[in-house]
C-alpha cells in the first residue's frame, strides 16, 4: 500500500513524497534508513489497508467514527493518569488493556505503536477520522507547551459540554414531536376506524347528513381507500428532502435559515450554535491556538449551516485585519451583547474569558428557550387534540337530529 509523507533530511530540508510499504510503521522505518525524519505520514487515497487491526468487521478503522461518550471517557482517563504522573505510553497501554470496544482498542493500539516509532500523539491521531480536528489541535498545543494533561482535560470538558448540549436539544424536540405524532395517530384512529362504523348506521336511516359530517366522511373514505398512496407520498417527500439536503447546497442553506425563523424552535437552534462556537473558541484560544485557526475549528463544529456561513464571513474579515467584534457587528445572527463582550475581551486581552462567559450565557438562554418550548407545546397541543376530538364528536352527533326527524315523520305517517 502507498503512504504520503512529509519529512526532514539531515540538512533540515523539507521533503514530501509517497512510498510503498506493507504497513505505516514499515514506511517510517524505510524513510529512517534513508536519513529522513518523518514529520507526518498518512495512507494515500485508494490504498487498501493490510494491517491486522486496520480492518474491523469489513471496515477501515481509520474511517470509523467514535461516539462522544467514548471520547469523553478516553480523554478523562488519559488526563487523570497523566496528572498522576503516568507517562503517555504507559497510559495508552493501560487504556488498550481496559478497552472493551474492539474498534477503539485497535485504534489505540495503532496510535501507541506510532508513538513508539517517533510520532507525536497529535500526528498519530490525524490518521483517524474519529478524532475531530478541534481535539487534535488542543492536544497539539498541549504537546508544544508541555501540558498534555491539561490538554486532555480541556478536550474532556468540551466533549462533556457538547454531550450535555446535544442532550438538551434532543429533549427539547422529542416532546413536541411526540405530541404531533399523537395528534396524527388520533386523527387516523377516529377517521379511519370510528367514523366508518357510524356511516352505515346513518345511511340505513336515509337522513340528510350535515356538511361537517360529509366532509369528515369523505376524508375517512380517502384515508381508508388510499392509505397506501398517502404513505407513498410521505415517503416520497422524505426521500426527496433527503436527496436535496445531500446534493443541493442551496436547499441546505435555505433549510438552515428556516430553522432559525421557526417560533420557539429558532432561538434554541441559534443559541445552542453560538454556545458551542463560544465554548470552543474560548478553549482553543486559551490553549494558545492562533485566532484564525481557532475560529475555523470552532466554525466547523457548529451544526447550523447558516450560522456556520456567517462565522466564515467573520473569519474572512478577521484574516484581512478587521477585529472580531467589528466583523460580527455586520451580521444580525450575532447578538449585540456577544459583540460587546468580544470587544471587551479583545481590548483587555482576555478574549478567552469573554467567550467563556458568553458560552455560559447562551447555554442558560438555550435552557430557558427549551423550557418555554415545552411549556408552550403542552397547552397548544391540548387545544389541538380537543379541537380534533370535539370536531369528530360533533360530526357524529349532528346527524342524530336528522335521524330523529326521519323517525318522527315515519311515526306520524
Amino acid at each position: 500500500m502507498k503512504f504520503k509523507y512529509v519529512a526532514m533530511n539531515a540538512r533540515n530540508q523539507k521533503k514530501e513524497g509517497a512510498i510503498e510499504a506493507e504497513t505505516q510503521n514499515q514506511a517510517v522505518a524505510i524513510l529512517r534508513e534513508k536519513g529522513l525524519i518523518v514529520q507526518d505520514i498518512s495512507q494515500a487515497s485508494g490504498s487498501e489497508p493490510t494491517s491486522i487491526w486496520q480492518m474491523d468487521m469489513g471496515g477501515d478503522i481509520h474511517n470509523k467514527k467514535i461516539k462522544k461518550k467514548a471520547l469523553l471517557m478516553l480523554f478523562n482517563q488519559l488526563g487523570m493518569m497523566m496528572k498522576a504522573g503516568i507517562n503517555l505510553s504507559m497510559s495508552m497501554q493501560i487504556m488498550i488493556d481496559s478497552e472493551k470496544d474492539k474498534s477503539i482498542k485497535n485504534i489505540l493500539r495503532e496510535i501507541n505503536e506510532n508513538l513508539y516509532n517517533g510520532f507525536t500523539l497529535s500526528q498519530a491521531m490525524k490518521n483517524f477520522v474519529g478524532f475531530p480536528g478541534v481535539y487534535i489541535s488542543i492536544i497539539e498545543a498541549g504537546e508544544a507547551n508541555g501540558r498534555l494533561d491539561n490538554a486532555f482535560m480541556q478536550c474532556a470538558l468540551i466533549c462533556k459540554k457538547d454531550i450535555a448540549l446535544s442532550g438538551k436539544l434532543r429533549s427539547a424536540f422529542t416532546y413536541p414531536i411526540f405530541l404531533i405524532v399523537l395528534v396524527i395517530a388520533l386523527i387516523v384512529i377516529l377517521c379511519g376506524f370510528v367514523l366508518p362504523t357510524f356511516k352505515d348506521t346513518y345511511g340505513s336511516f336515509g337522513a340528510e347528513l350535515p356538511g361537517l359530517t360529509l366532509a369528515l366522511m369523505g376524508f375517512s373514505d380517502i384515508l381508508i381507500g388510499y392509505w397506501w398512496l398517502i404513505i407513498l407520498v410521505c415517503v416520497g417527500i422524505g426521500v426527496g428532502c433527503y436527496t436535496l439536503n445531500k446534493n443541493s447546497a442551496e436547499f441546505r442553506m435555505g433549510f438552515a435559515k428556516i430553522q432559525l425563523k421557526i417560533p420557539l424552535i429558532g432561538p434554541i437552534v441559534r443559541q445552542s450554535a453560538l454556545a458551542r462556537f463560544c465554548r470552543l473558541m474560548s478553549t482553543l484560544t486559551d490553549a494558545g491556538i492562533p485566532i484564525h485557526k481557532a475560529m475555523a475549528l470552532a466554525r466547523d463544529a457548529v451544526p447550523n449551516l447558516y450560522v456556520k456561513d456567517q462565522i466564515q464571513y467573520v473569519l474572512d474579515d478577521v484574516q484581512i485585519g478587521v477585529t472580531i467584534h467589528e466583523a460580527m457587528a455586520k451580521h444580525p445572527v450575532f447578538d449585540a451583547i456577544l459583540v460587546s463582550m468580544i470587544r471587551v475581551g479583545e481590548e483587555s486581552g482576555m478574549l478567552g474569558d469573554s467567550l467563556f462567559k458568553m458560552a455560559e450565557l447562551f447555554e442558560d438562554q438555550s435552557d430557558e428557550s427549551t423550557q418555554k418550548l415545552t411549556d408552550a407545546m403542552t397547552p397548544i397541543m391540548t387545544v389541538v387534540i380537543g379541537v380534533v376530538v370535539g370536531t369528530v364528536v360533533i360530526a357524529m352527533i349532528l346527524p342524530m337530529f336528522g335521524i330523529y326527524n326521519v323517525i318522527g315523520d315515519a311515526t306520524t305517517t
